[in-house]
């Protein structure tokens, strides 16, 4: 089973993680479409949906898609976001135990999700719940350090300011893992989102590491984080680059 921290580590930042955590290309449901041979009858369950944004991509051409997330108040921010959505059906379930029935779905996605993981029972309970062909999705916004200074300077913050980012860092998921969970193909999208100082801050507090308002260094790190943004924004703030890896395969 998931470590009982995994399911409730974020439960203090949903409101910065819904308004301030980037979303996903458009672009990624039409490879599906295109070159995973996505139907639309077909049945997409979103393992690990947190509050739904990579769902609500997936929803945009009439899927049937099932939100699987264990974290509560996570699940009903979907609820929200996702209201009046017919072919939603939300679900309290972990990587795990999906509490979905054997060879229902025909695809698996999975995004910022997978390092919570216990692989091996993730991998026999995605054999079970997919149907013969069924494909599984991982998927991860990677910010890209080296596209601006600014970018550097804010991967820097972090190595200071965050209570245990070397540990919980995406950057970990390596292919030597990925290849034990499965055989997989890759292909990259890239985006980016536009902050404010406001918008920069919740960026930061949305992140499960962050120094938060009852951490002693809160007020030193939001101070040295508004150096660095008056350092490099523009008139229209500064940028934050992702590079959405997607990895897709058969498990």
């Amino acid at each position: 089973m998931q470590h009982i921290d995994s399911t409730h580590r974020f439960s203090k930042t949903v409101e910065h993680y819904i308004k301030y955590r980037p979303g996903y290309p458009v672009e990624l449901l039409a490879f599906m479409q295109t070159e995973l041979g996505l139907r639309p009858e077909q049945v997409i369950a979103d393992i690990g949906a947190g509050t739904g944004k990579l769902t609500r991509v997936l929803l945009a051409e009439g899927n049937p898609v099932i939100a699987v997330e264990p974290n509560g108040p996570m699940r009903d921010a979907a609820g929200q976001l996702l209201a009046g959505e017919k072919h939603l059906q939300l679900v309290d379930g972990t990587a795990e135990t999906t509490k979905l029935a054997d060879q229902s779905v025909d695809f698996i996605t999975c995004a910022q999700a997978f390092h919570w993981f216990e692989p091996e029972v993730a991998r026999r309970e995605f054999r079970r719940i997919l149907r013969p062909g069924g494909q599984v999705m991982l998927i991860w916004n990677k910010r890209i350090d080296e596209k601006s200074a600014f970018m550097q300077a804010y991967e820097d913050f972090l190595h200071i300011y965050a209570t245990d980012y070397q540990k919980v860092s995406l950057r970990k998921i390596d292919h030597t893992k990925l290849r034990s969970f499965f055989n997989f193909r890759q292909k990259d999208f890239f985006h980016y989102q536009q902050f404010d100082f406001e918008g920069l801050l919740g960026r930061y507090l949305s992140c499960s590491y962050a120094m938060g308002p009852d951490h002693p260094q809160h007020a030193e790190a939001v101070r040295v984080l508004k150096d660095s943004y008056d350092r490099y924004a523009d008139t229209e703030g500064v940028k934050m680059w992702y590079r959405t890896e997607v990895y897709y395969g058969e498990v």
